[in-house]
């Protein structure tokens, strides 16, 4: 039995080419900015933005050879422990049917991932809707 959309003040849709533009920190930022005012967020990710919590990213990005001590956290991590710090307010969704297109299947276990003919049902839980990107 599928999992009922909890109610939220906002949805945040992400679509599109997340490294194409600054389109991933404008959401993180806002969403950011959201659960600090104590909202309750749903993130959609869809088309090529499913890719941000797939699994086989890991924690860090890949080292920069020129400072090879330093470490910079994946999209993944980010979004995993932006969840688990608002584990009762920020819900992450990705599209099923994006993600297996593009190879994105496997995802960290904090999202969700739903089919895209559910759509409508997280609009409706939402009292705002915002469409970020382009598909």
């Amino acid at each position: 039995m599928p999992r009922p959309v909890p109610r939220t003040d906002v949805l945040l849709n992400l679509f599109g080419a997340p490294h194409q533009s600054d389109l991933v920190t404008s959401a993180l930022r806002l969403a950011t900015a959201l659960l600090a005012r104590g909202a309750r967020v749903q993130i959609w990710t869809c088309g090529d933005a499913t890719r941000l919590t797939g699994a086989a990213l890991g924690d860090t990005k890949p080292r920069d050879y020129t400072d090879l001590g330093r470490e910079y956290p994946s999209a993944a991590r980010v979004v995993r422990e932006l969840i688990e710090a608002h584990p009762d307010r920020l819900y992450w969704y990705v599209c099923r049917f994006c993600a297996q297109e593009r190879g994105a299947a496997d995802q960290i276990p904090q999202v969700r991932t739903r089919a895209p003919f559910v759509f409508a049902e997280h609009v409706n839980a939402a009292d705002k809707s915002l469409l970020m990107g382009v598909c």
